[in-house]
């Protein structure tokens, strides 16, 4: 098992122990592992029961059960605490906002033992009624769960990308020709659906073949001679699988690789794409737009927005790229809650071909992150100083994710934050907001003459949170009023700021980071999925803050220390 999953099990066990209200001293036990585990940057998987006992925080009574889980994926007690809580309480215990203790009164005063019963609990008031609840908690209670149904049977893209290319490559084991279409191709942020086209003569062969695969069920109701429908198994996620003669093969998935409305799009005769393709068949989907004389257009673009603009403008050749991107900002060390120190971050970061760094633990206010004090600050500073002439030319930029305070201000007073190259100011606390408090919060930070990069504007995590509501006009015109760089947080779950608000942002001449927010070595990997929103948005690479070479972004920060605070 890897770390996060053991981490996980303990977790797990010590919210359960508080649900059945067991031995409080076990519970902290319990909760200081979680803690000690959470700090460690070697693989558990690795280690001897001997090496583990010697981990600080961890026993032998512990380390027995590390490596129970890897060897069988559980543990007694753990199993012994899951026998006896019923599946819909356990599902309650995903509901943000409340904890193991609420959630044994929601059961034990209410007999409530499944989230279907909760939110009909909520709608009649039940809830609001008990000790400790109220009508605030009840509301956020009943929101939490509508969130939670509305997320059934999506994913985000990262997780639908391994699934999705998975089925793709056994297509292309039977021989068969497939492209993936839909959602997919357009690389939307949330996925409901996979759709795939396969180039067949003999459909009623595609569809008996599909039916033998176990990881795919069939329904019968929506499927039709040309096209299977049905779900992943594992994950509910539905499949539409369409089946078209070869010679119709690139039409088809142009057609199923683009939007409605960008299939409305018609030159000055008059005559849209849909209605090309529907009456004459293509070898290329290049040759598709020379119809209707429009440069190619790859599939992300696709949604009928700007797109049309971004080509008339020969702009689509200058949308960024992975490979144009020179370095990494907005990064976690060991020194708060990352898995790797600053060197391993730092070195990885050099292997990948970067040129600089961005690390920017999180700030002192952010406690349950292991904040950085002023001492520990220095501390970071003086390692990067050594870092830098050990690796140069690379370079490590001082930052700091500074928390955005209640009031909009930010951590640390102004000689500590005049001692940073960069601040990352991020809202992660007091996140029930109207839109009114939110976006003066964010104006307020923007404003400070510190600020260098707004962090993911609305702290929305997709599936599990929204975001706070803000003006992102208000937002993105402070930003530009003050030299505030805007950060798409390539974070699958965040993906924040919207692509949505990249065009408003980019005719302000905001310029836009993207950032992995990496809290491992291998979070630098997600930058790919904040280039693929980011080029959905019409983001060039001149517009791209970590696309500037070393020198321009170190002369970048260093005007904007310059600045008078």
């Amino acid at each position: 098992m890897e770390n996060s999953d053991i981490i996980r099990s303990f977790r797990l066990a010590s919210q359960l122990m508080e649900l059945h209200e067991e031995n409080p001293f076990k519970i902290r036990s319990y909760t200081n592992v979680v803690f000690a585990l959470e700090k460690l940057n070697v693989e558990l998987s690795s280690l001897t029961t001997e090496q583990i006992i010697q981990l600080e925080g961890i026993g032998k009574s512990i380390a027995d059960k590390i490596n129970t889980l890897n060897r069988q994926g559980t543990f007694e007690e753990l199993e012994n605490l899951l026998a006896k809580t019923p599946p819909g309480v356990l599902e309650m215990m995903r509901i943000k906002g409340i904890g193991p203790k609420k959630i044994r009164v929601l059961w034990k005063e209410l007999g409530l033992e499944s989230t279907d019963a909760l939110l009909e609990a909520c709608e009649n008031n039940q809830v609001a009624k008990l000790k400790g609840f109220g009508e605030k908690t009840q509301e956020n209670i009943k929101q939490s769960l509508l969130f939670n149904q509305a997320a059934v049977g999506k994913l985000h893209y990262a997780s639908a990308e391994l699934i999705a290319n998975d089925l793709l490559t056994q297509f292309h084991a039977k021989g068969l020709q497939a492209s993936l279409t839909g959602q997919m191709a357009r690389k939307l942020d949330i996925i409901d659906q996979l759709q795939y086209v396969i180039a067949t003569d003999s459909p009623a062969q595609a569809h008996t073949l599909l039916d033998s695969w176990q990881e795919l069920e069939k329904n019968l109701k929506t499927s039709a001679p040309f096209v299977w429908r049905g779900r992943l198994e594992a994950s509910g996620l539905p499949v539409e699988i369409h089946m078209v003669p070869a010679k119709q093969y690139i039409n088809r998935v142009f057609m199923y690789s683009s939007a409605p409305a960008h299939l409305a799009y018609a030159n000055e005769t008059g005559k849209s794409l849909l209605q090309t393709v529907s009456t004459q068949l293509f070898d290329s989907e290049e040759a598709i737009y020379q119809v209707v004389q429009l440069p190619y257009i790859v599939p992300e673009l696709r949604e009928g927005l700007h797109e049309f603009d971004l080509a008339k403008q020969g702009k689509l050749s200058s949308l960024i790229e992975l490979k144009d991107l020179k370095g990494i900002l907005h990064n976690h060390s060991t020194y708060s809650d990352g898995k790797h120190t600053l060197e391993e971050m730092a070195l990885y970061c050099k292997e990948l071909g970067y040129q600089y760094l961005g690390i920017s633990d999180h700030s002192k206010s952010a406690f349950y992150a292991n904040g950085l004090y002023e001492e520990k600050v220095r501390k970071q500073h003086a390692e990067i100083e050594q870092l830098n002439k050990k690796l140069a030319p690379f370079r490590i930029f001082k930052g700091i994710e500074s928390d955005i305070l209640h009031d909009g201000a930010l951590d640390y007073e102004p000689d500590v934050l005049a001692s940073f190259n960069f601040i990352v100011a991020s809202v992660h606390s007091g996140l029930k907001m109207d839109e009114a408090k939110a976006t003066q919060r964010l104006i307020s930070a923007v404003e400070n003459p510190y600020t260098t990069i707004l962090g993911h504007p609305t702290g929305r995590l997709l599936l599990r949170r929204e975001g706070y509501p803000i003006n992102h006009r208000k937002v993105i015109d402070a930003c530009a009023a003050n030299g505030v760089v805007i950060e798409i947080n390539a974070n699958p779950w965040r993906l924040d700021i919207d692509w949505h608000w990249l065009p408003y942002a980019l005719e302000k001449e905001v310029m836009i980071s993207i950032n992995p927010d990496a809290h491992e070595k291998d979070g630098y990997h997600d930058m790919i999925y904040g280039v693929h929103v980011a080029r959905k948005g019409g983001l060039t690479k001149d517009m791209t803050f970590n696309a500037l070479p070393l020198e321009r972004v170190a002369a970048h920060f260093a005007a904007k220390q310059r600045q008078p605070a």
